[in-house]
C-alpha cells in the first residue's frame, strides 16, 4: 500500500495518518475489487450468451466456456472477450471465430465507452430484434456496467421498445429488512427520493417479491392499488408492473422493478424474457451493492491459541469481550486491530452485537479511537505485555446522521501476539433512575425538595401518587402541609413543621390525609440545609406511604385479640368440663371389687390443646350382684361431648338397672344420640360393654363400632371376636348382637378406648400388636394389680384422652382377691 505524499510530512499528526492510511486503503481494496468485478462480469455475461444460444444451465455454460479455451490455446477471459464479440458482429455460428483484442475501457467490438454503451444498445433493439438478440445484447453490454443505475439504464433501454419498458427501479434488501434504492431509470429524481428506503411495511410489492423469492406481476392496476403499496404514477404511464427478485447464492438480496406502459398482461414468453434478463443482472447487482463482508476466517498466527478455542471461551463469559488480533504495515508498525471473536454480550454504541464485530477492525469501524490515550494503551499492552486499565471515557460515533454517545471503561491484556479487551458501559444515569423508580415504588415512597430561597418545590412522581394528586396541580408548599392532613394531626404535623423551618431541626413525623377512597397513613422524614446564620434554605426528605403496613398492624391486633378472646373461652370451657368429667367420673386411687373381680380403671386426659374429649366408663354393681362395665367414646373434643358422655354413661346404666339386654341398652342409646341437638346424623359414639354373674363367671358382652376386648389368659393375649354392632348414631335402624364368655381364675379382660393404641399415620392393626405385647410384659414384670394405671403412664404424647378398663379375676384360695398373684 502506499501512502498518500501529502502525509509524509514531518509535522503529521499521528491519528490523522493512521485515519489517511485506512482510506488509502479502502481506496485501494475498491479498486481491486472493481477490477475483479469487472472480470468476473465478463465471465459471466460470457456464460449468458451461451445460455441464451444454445439453452443449456450456467454451469454448462462455463465448462463450454472453459473447453473452447482449451482447445484453442486462450486463457478463460479471451475465450469469453470473443465470445461476446461475436454476439456484437452477429456472427451466426459459434464456429466462427475472429481473434479481438478488446481495447482497454470498452465494450467489445464497439468501440464505446461503458457510459456510451446504452446509447448503442437502445439502437440495435429500436429495429426490432428478436428476444434471443436482445439477451445476448443484454449481456454484451454489461460487461461496462459499474453501478445499478448503469444496469437499469440498459434494462430500460433494451427493454423498452420489445416489452414497453418504461421505467426500471432496483432495490437492495438491507439488513434491518427494510429496502434502499440502489439504481433507477426512466423515474425522476424527486420520486426516487421519495422511494429511497422502504421500511419493513406489509404491502410493498418489492419487499412482498423478495419474501416469497418469486416473481410478482401487476396487470390490474385497481386491484394492484389496493393489495399492494405502489409507488405513486400520477401521469397514469404504467399500469403493468414486474417485480423480479435477483437470484443468487442464498435468499434473493435485491429486486429490480420493472414499470410497462403496456396495459396488456405479461404472456409466457415476455415473463420467460424479464426472467432471464434480470438473471443476466444477477452477477453485476450482487457484486456491486456496496455492502463489505466482515465476517472472516482469520489464520492463526504459530504458536498462537487458535481463535476458535478462544471464541468458545468467549461464548461461555456473561459480559463483552473481544480478541483483537494486531495489522501491521510492512515496517511492522501496528495500523490497525481486527475483531476475531467475540463474546455474544459484546455490544458497541451502534448496538453491533456479538458475531457482528467478528472481522471488523478497529479503525475502521471506530475511526476516533486513532491517537486516544486508550488506543496508546493497546499499543502499550501488545509491546509490554502489561494490562491496561482505562478511566471512563466518552466515545461519540455519528450513525445514519444520529450522534450516539456511551461512556466506557476499558481493561486490555495481552493473549500471545494479541489483545483480549473487555470494557464496561457507564451510562448509568438512565439506569439509576430506573432503579430508583421502582425502588420507590416498591418501598410506597417518594423524595421531595423545598427550595425556601427560589420557592421551587420538586416532587418524585412517587410522592404525587401517595398524595393521590394530579401532577398538574403541581406539589405542595411546606407550610401548607399541614392544611392537607386530618384534623386530628394538623397539630402534631404543625409543630415538627415549625421546628424544622425555624431551627434546622430534622422531623420524623407519621400523619393521615383523606383521599377519595378513604384514608392513607404517611410519614414524611426531612431534613434542613441552613446557612450560616442557622437558617433553612432548603429542605429535602422523603414521604412514605404507610397504610399497608398499619392496615396489617391493625388486622394483626385485631387477630391477637381475637385469638387471646377465643383461648380464654377455650381455657374456661376446659376448665368447666374438667370438673364436669370430674363430677361424671371420680377416678378410684385403687383397685375396685365388684362381684367378686378385681376391677383396675385408668383414666388419663389428653395433653395437647384446651379442648377436652368425651371417652368415659363405667364399673358398677347391680342389684341382682352382677356387675355392669362400660367404656365408651363420644367423636369430638369439646364440652358438648363430655355432655353427650353423660347422657350416655347414665342412660347406660339406668337402663342396666332395670335389667334391659345389651341389644335393647345399645339401641336405646343410638336413638339418645340420633336425637341430640348437634346436627342430623352429626353426632357419633363407640362403646363396649359387659354384664358379669359372679355365680358361673359368665361375662356377656356387646359392642357399637368400639375396639375388640383384649383377654389375657395363660400367658397369651387374644382379642375377642366381635359381635355384630356398627357405632351409634351413625344409623336410624342398626343391628346389634352379644357373645357370651366364661372367665377364669387370673385372666385379665381389658375394656379401652383408641387413645390407648392409636399413633398418627400407623395402621391400628400395629397399634393393637403393640397394645398386646406391652400387656403381657407387664404383666411378667409384676405389674398385674395396676395393669391399667401403668398401661395409660406409658403413652407420653397424649394426642387423645385414654380410658383403661382392667377385670381380673382372682384365685380362688387367695385372701385377698384384688391382689395380684
Amino acid at each position: 500500500m502506499e501512502s498518500d505524499p501529502a502525509l509524509q510530512g514531518d509535522g503529521a499528526i499521528p491519528e490523522v495518518l493512521a485515519l489517511a492510511k485506512v482510506v488509502t486503503r479502502l481506496r485501494a481494496e475498491a479498486a481491486e475489487l472493481a477490477d475483479l468485478a469487472a472480470t468476473t462480469a465478463v465471465v459471466e455475461r460470457a456464460k449468458g450468451v451461451v445460455m441464451a444460444q444454445e439453452g443449456v444451465s450456467s454451469d454448462a455454460a462455463y465448462e463450454r466456456l472453459r473447453t473452447r479455451a482449451e482447445r484453442r490455446g486462450r486463457t478463460l477471459l479471451e475465450e469469453c472477450w470473443i465470445t461476446l464479440g461475436r454476439i456484437g458482429r452477429g456472427s451466426a455460428h459459434p464456429s466462427v471465430e475472429t481473434a479481438i483484442d478488446p481495447p482497454t475501457g470498452t465494450t467489445p467490438d464497439t468501440g464505446l465507452s461503458p457510459l456510451t454503451a446504452g446509447t448503442y444498445l437502445a439502437g440495435k433493439t429500436a429495429v426490432g430484434a428478436s428476444r434471443t438478440n436482445v439477451l445476448a445484447e443484454i449481456a454484451e453490454a454489461l460487461v461496462g456496467a459499474r453501478t445499478p443505475d448503469d444496469v437499469a439504464e440498459l434494462l430500460q433501454r433494451a427493454l423498452g421498445g420489445l416489452e414497453h419498458v418504461d421505467a426500471v427501479v432496483i432495490y437492495s434488501m438491507a439488513a434491518t429488512g427494510s429496502l434502499e434504492l440502489v439504481g433507477y431509470s426512466g423515474i425522476d429524481d424527486t420520486t426516487a427520493e421519495q422511494w429511497s428506503h422502504v421500511p419493513p411495511l406489509a404491502g410493498f410489492a418489492g419487499l412482498a417479491a423478495v419474501a416469497h423469492g418469486e416473481a410478482l406481476w401487476l396487470e390490474y392496476p385497481g386491484q394492484d392499488a389496493s393489495r399492494y403499496l405502489l409507488i405513486a404514477d400520477p401521469a397514469g404511464r404504467w399500469p403493468t408492473r414486474a417485480w423480479l427478485p435477483v437470484p443468487g447464492k442464498g435468499p434473493a438480496a435485491a429486486v429490480v422493478g420493472l414499470f410497462r406502459t403496456c396495459r396488456a398482461p405479461f404472456d409466457a414468453r415476455s415473463r420467460t424474457l424479464l426472467r432471464r434478463a434480470v438473471r443476466l443482472c444477477a452477477e453485476p447487482l450482487n457484486a456491486g451493492r456496496g455492502r463489505r463482508t466482515h465476517a472472516v476466517d482469520p489464520v492463526d498466527p504459530v504458536g498462537e491459541v487458535p481463535t476458535a478455542e478462544v471464541q468458545r471461551i468467549f461464548d461461555a463469559l456473561t459480559g463483552p469481550a473481544v480478541l483483537l488480533t494486531p495489522l501491521r504495515a510492512p515496517t511492522g508498525a501496528v495500523e490497525d486491530f481486527r475483531i476475531d471473536a467475540a463474546a455474544p454480550e459484546s455490544v458497541d454504541v451502534a448496538g453491533r452485537r456479538g458475531k457482528e464485530l467478528v472481522g471488523r477492525r478497529v479503525l475502521e469501524t471506530y475511526p476516533t479511537m486513532a491517537g486516544t490515550p486508550v488506543w496508546s494503551g493497546y499499543l502499550a499492552t501488545l509491546l509490554t505485555g502489561s494490562v491496561y486499565e482505562s478511566g471512563p471515557f466518552r466515545y461519540r460515533e455519528v450513525l445514519a446522521g444520529v450522534p450516539l454517545e456511551s461512556t466506557y471503561a476499558v481493561r486490555a491484556s495481552r493473549l500471545g501476539g494479541r489483545l483480549v479487551v473487555s470494557w464496561t458501559c457507564q451510562d448509568t444515569r438512565e439506569r439509576e433512575d430506573r432503579r430508583l423508580a421502582e425502588l420507590q415504588r416498591l418501598g410506597n415512597l417518594g423524595w421531595a425538595n423545598w427550595n425556601l430561597m427560589t420557592g421551587r418545590i420538586t416532587w418524585s412522581d412517587q410522592v404525587y401518587t401517595t398524595f393521590g394528586r394530579a401532577p398538574v396541580k403541581g406539589p405542595i408548599a411546606l407550610e401548607a402541609l399541614p392544611e392537607h392532613v386530618v384534623p386530628d394531626d394538623r397539630p402534631g404535623l404543625a409543630e415538627a413543621v415549625r421546628r424544622l423551618l425555624d431551627h434546622g431541626m430534622p422531623i420524623d413525623e407519621p400523619f393521615r390525609i383523606a383521599v377519595a377512597n378513604g384514608v392513607r397513613h404517611l410519614r414524611i422524614v426531612a431534613e434542613a440545609q441552613t446557612d450560616a446564620d442557622g437558617a433553612a434554605v432548603e429542605v429535602h426528605g422523603f414521604l412514605q406511604d404507610l397504610t399497608a403496613l398499619r392496615d396489617a398492624e391493625i388486622a394483626l391486633g385485631e387477630s391477637e385479640r381475637a385469638v387471646l378472646v377465643q383461648r380464654g373461652m377455650l381455657q374456661a370451657e376446659r376448665a368447666l368440663a374438667d370438673r364436669l368429667r370430674e363430677t361424671l367420673l371420680p377416678i378410684p386411687e385403687q383397685s375396685l371389687e365388684l362381684a367378686d373381680v378385681c376391677v383396675n380403671v385408668a383414666y388419663v386426659a389428653a395433653d395437647r390443646g384446651v379442648n377436652v374429649g368425651g371417652d368415659w366408663y363405667s364399673a358398677i354393681e347391680l342389684p341382682d350382684r352382677s356387675a355392669l362395665f362400660v367404656v365408651g367414646d363420644v367423636a369430638g373434643h369439646s364440652l358438648a361431648a363430655v355432655g353427650t358422655m353423660a347422657q350416655l354413661r347414665f342412660t347406660a346404666k339406668g337402663m342396666a338397672v332395670t335389667g334391659s339386654s345389651l341389644p335393647d341398652v345399645l339401641q336405646r342409646l343410638n336413638a339418645l344420640m340420633l336425637h341430640t341437638p348437634e346436627n342430623e346424623y352429626g353426632s357419633t359414639a363407640t362403646v363396649v360393654m359387659a354384664y358379669y354373674s359372679p355365680r358361673n363367671r359368665r361375662l356377656t358382652w356387646g359392642r357399637a363400632g368400639h375396639l375388640p376386648p383384649l383377654l389375657i389368659r395363660g400367658g397369651e393375649a387374644t382379642f375377642l371376636p366381635q359381635p355384630e354392632g356398627i357405632l351409634l348414631g351413625a344409623s336410624r335402624e342398626p343391628s346389634y348382637g352379644q357373645s357370651v364368655l366364661d372367665l377364669l381364675p387370673e385372666d385379665h379382660l381389658l375394656l379401652y378406648t383408641d387413645g390407648l393404641v392409636e399413633d398418627p399415620g400407623e395402621d391400628i392393626d400395629a397399634g393393637l400388636e403393640r397394645f398386646a405385647e406391652t400387656t403381657l410384659r407387664l404383666l411378667r414384670e409384676g405389674h398385674g394389680e395396676t395393669l391399667a394405671t401403668s398401661l395409660a403412664a406409658m403413652r407420653p404424647h397424649r394426642r387423645d384422652d385414654i380410658c383403661v378398663l382392667d377385670i381380673h379375676v382372682p384365685r380362688r384360695a387367695d385372701p385377698r382377691p384384688c391382689a395380684d398373684q
